[in-house]
């Protein structure tokens, strides 16, 4: 038996798991909706946007890897002519899931996986708008032109900052000399 990979496998085999979801694919594909359980939808719909993302891509090589998965080339044919460029504008997310309830025999929950087929506007790329400047922070300014101070007290902060004492100290200094006098 193969190394299963790592997570749930819908009992079976890894094999086992690969084939299952590779004929649910295909059924998805040539009927556009099915219904199974939830936890196979689940699984499915990764498996089933890829193959769509191989679609809309078109290329030789494309059909090729999703022929290794959907072994029925009509329905390949299907997919890259008509499923693939009918997404040509949609960025991701290809497939619905709906739970429609328990199943009447053993109780499990069951859903149906769709291919989505309203059309969609095509979004255009957003830049991410810059943070805004803390308030407690001066903003980065590009120019390189050196701003004048105008009164006394600013330049004689200036002065204690270069010389490396702190704000405070300097005012309480300030403070000391007016205690004494």
């Amino acid at each position: 038996m193969p190394t299963p990979t790592k997570g749930r496998r819908m009992g079976g085999s890894a094999a086992h798991q690969q084939h299952m979801l590779a004929n649910l694919a295909t059924a998805l594909f040539e009927h556009g909706k099915i219904t199974t359980t939830e936890a196979r939808a689940r699984r499915l719909r990764p498996v089933a946007e890829r193959l769509i993302t191989f679609a809309k891509r078109g290329d030789l090589h494309s059909r090729r890897q999703v022929l290794t998965v959907v072994t029925d080339k009509t329905v390949v044919k299907t997919l890259f002519d008509d499923i693939g460029p009918g997404y040509a504008t949609r960025q991701g997310g290809y497939t619905r899931i709906t739970k429609i309830g328990p199943r009447k025999g053993d109780n499990a929950p069951m859903a149906v996986i769709e291919l989505i087929t309203e059309a969609t506007e095509a979004k255009s790329q957003r830049r991410r708008a810059r943070r805004p400047v803390p308030a407690g922070r001066p903003a980065v300014t590009t120019a390189a032109v050196p701003e004048e101070t105008t009164a006394e007290e600013p330049a004689a902060e200036d002065a204690a900052m270069a010389a490396g004492e702190p704000q405070a100290d300097a005012e309480q200094a300030d403070a000391e000399q007016a205690d004494g006098e």
